[in-house]
């Protein structure tokens, strides 16, 4: 009977696994390699990330003008002369909006929710291009309690607003282009963005000449 016993317990024990001794080299070795790897990704990414906006690439202008004046200006100059152009553009239009600078650039404006006009405020941080054009890239948004998402309200100034014909609006990416390069004085002259630094108050700009009366000029001189 007791070696009966015994062959069971031998038995049972043959069929307990052992437990197999942790390498702590091989883990630590490991550990190692993926904290490498994790860094080496985290660099790269750091390297590789834009700061700025993608900008949209805009066809290049005919602009073969002559610069003939640099026009430094200041932020309230600048909403002087917006503040003039908006309210002769706007005139007889049932939505009404202004756009201003102040430490971002600002467009205010309403739209109706249930028959009642909801006031927002929309921050954009403008860009000089290459071109002289100006890229405005939305930030954040002020609209009292409602939740709304900067891409809806851009949809609705696209749709429903009364834009100059040279201000490309992009709700898929936050954007309001100023595309300078559309855009005409009555006498032909033009305009080129040089430089806008909100936080200092430093604007600057180049008139342009037409092309064709810098030919003239050039003609009578010689």
């Amino acid at each position: 009977m007791a070696e009966k016993e015994n062959n069971k317990e031998k038995s049972v024990r043959k069929k307990k696994k052992v437990p197999q001794k942790v390498n702590r080299w091989k883990v630590a070795f490991l550990i190692m390699i993926g904290i490498l790897i994790g860094t080496c990704a985290f660099i790269g990414l750091r390297v590789t990330q834009v700061r700025e906006p993608n900008y949209r690439p805009a066809p290049i202008a005919d602009r073969q003008g002559k610069p003939v004046l640099t026009m430094q200006s200041n932020k309230q100059q600048v909403n002087d002369l917006i503040d003039f152009f908006l309210s002769d553009f706007q005139e007889g239009s049932d939505i009404k909006y202004k756009f201003y600078l102040e430490n971002e650039a600002l467009l205010n404006g309403t739209f109706n929710v249930l028959g009642h006009p909801i006031q927002f405020y929309l921050y954009f941080d403008p860009y000089v291009m290459n071109d002289g054009n100006v890229q405005l890239k939305a930030k954040s948004l002020s609209i009292g309690t409602l939740g709304l998402p900067i891409k809806e309200i851009l949809k609705f100034v696209q749709r429903d607003y009364k834009l100059p014909n040279w201000v490309e609006v992009d709700p898929s990416e936050s954007l309001i282009l100023l595309r300078l390069d559309q855009f005409r004085m009555q006498n032909g002259l033009f305009v080129r963005a040089e430089k806008i630094n909100l936080v200092d108050d430093d604007i600057r700009m180049n008139i342009y000449l037409p092309k064709e009366n810098n030919e003239t000029s050039s003609k009578e001189n010689d």
